[in-house]
């Protein structure tokens, strides 16, 4: 056994016997250690931040995007964020625990379901050290241990974070090992974590579709499938375009590096003169570069010749593909062949229309007159999110405490025997 072989599956071992014991820990326990856990990252910034500076250098030189450098990057309004987003875990109620039906058979047995941790996930994810706070966050609400890793260019951050919070939990009465990061950046501990059956119970991957799609197939571990974004907002025929150029500017511009931010712009024939135009003019000047259909190009000069790949990237950056369509069906055509199930917009003044958007298309997250970028967890009340699910077994959207545990039959008899 080498020593990445020793590291990870002996962080395996310690973190199922946190689990056994994280299970029976009460609420009152649970939320004093996530208060312990965002006193902590406030009173270590400064230590936290210097980390982050480390990581930063090293990515710059690297020559990382603008927007994976943001993903990056902390500073103190980000470290308060991450705080505030533990304090919000607090106020949640506890899943664990809860009996979610109860009813009674003909012969009296007393039959219910009962929440139950999922017991040790592994999160596997890229250069957003915030994901570290928010995994440890709510594995820790909901009784699971956490092994955690995260990627290279974000590696002292990692680091710096887990020891804080971690030492924190513990002080506060979790059981160590409930909260571990795998302190290597070799792949071969990614390989060793998608077959330790024996230790972990889920792996959820958070990362770009080439990190997702290399975990889906080589795991033997279940997996819950998370992240790649190509969303879309269609602004159909006799919308509001003061309000469509409002969503599509927010939709693209407010943090175009993650997963909820708009790629493909789809516009009806009807409006695309009268909307595109002003709009491009605004996305330009924010520094969007554009990539065009023919008739989107007559429309806007300097927008780049749209490709194939094009209609089929997440870009995660400040580029965006705009095509104009014939109709609401052929928009969710578009949507159809090249989305990835996370999050679609119409814009629309027409309830009908609305209404099969909604029925029609198939993502974790549809919206009417509003920007994609609210699918996350603390936009839709859950406090911090594990991820966006895109499939549909187990949890589907924003993954908060519910969608990390499962249940239990309980069943209560009298002394009832079967013949």
């Amino acid at each position: 056994m080498n020593e990445i072989e020793a590291e990870v599956l002996g962080k395996g071992r310690r973190a199922k016997e946190a689990a056994r014991r994280l299970a029976a820990i009460g609420t009152e326990i649970k939320n004093k250690a996530l208060e312990a856990m965002a006193a902590a990252l406030e009173e270590k910034r400064e230590e936290i931040l210097a980390a982050n500076e480390l990581d930063m250098a090293a990515g710059r030189e690297k020559g990382l995007s603008k927007a994976l450098l943001d993903r990056l990057l902390l500073n103190p309004k980000r470290i308060a964020e991450m705080a505030e987003g533990l304090r919000a875990l607090v106020a949640l109620p506890d899943p664990v625990g809860e009996i979610m039906s109860m009813w009674t058979r003909p012969n009296g047995l007393q039959i219910g379901r009962m929440r139950v941790p999922l017991g040790v996930i592994g999160i596997i994810y890229e250069a957003r050290p915030n994901v570290t706070v928010d995994a440890a966050g709510l594995c820790l609400k909901t009784g699971n241990a956490v092994i955690l890793r995260g990627g290279s260019e974000a590696f002292n951050s990692n680091r710096a974070i887990t020891r804080v919070i971690s030492a924190a939990a513990t002080g506060a009465g979790i059981p160590e090992g409930a909260i571990q990061l795998i302190e290597t950046t070799d792949r071969e501990a990614v390989n060793i974590m998608l077959k330790m059956n024996e230790y972990l119970d889920v792996l959820i991957p958070r990362g770009g579709a080439s990190l997702i799609q290399t975990v889906v197939k080589n795991a033997t571990v279940p997996v819950i499938e998370t992240g790649v974004g190509n969303c879309h907002v269609y602004v159909d025929a006799g919308a509001d375009l003061a309000m469509a150029q409002e969503i599509v500017i927010n939709a693209k511009t407010q943090r175009p590096g993650v997963c909820n931010a708009m790629e493909t712009l789809l516009v009806h024939k009807d409006v695309a003169a009268e909307l595109l135009p002003p709009l491009a003019k605004r996305l330009t000047e924010l520094g969007v570069e554009l990539r065009g259909d023919e008739v989107t190009r007559a429309l806007v000069p300097h927008a780049i010749p749209a490709t194939e790949e094009d209609w089929a990237t997440e870009y995660l950056d400040l580029i965006l593909a705009i095509r104009v369509v014939n109709n609401l069906e052929e928009a969710i055509e578009h949507i159809h062949k090249y989305g990835t199930k996370h999050s679609e917009a119409i814009v629309t003044n027409d309830y009908n229309r609305a209404r099969r958007f909604l029925q029609e298309v198939d993502a974790a997250a549809v919206y009417v007159n509003a920007s994609t970028r609210f699918t996350d967890g603390y936009q839709y009340g859950f406090g911090a999110e594990i991820g966006i699910s895109t499939q549909k077994l187990h949890a589907r959207g924003p993954m908060g405490p519910e969608q990390l545990t499962t249940f239990k039959y309980i069943v209560f008899g009298s002394g009832q025997i079967r013949q």
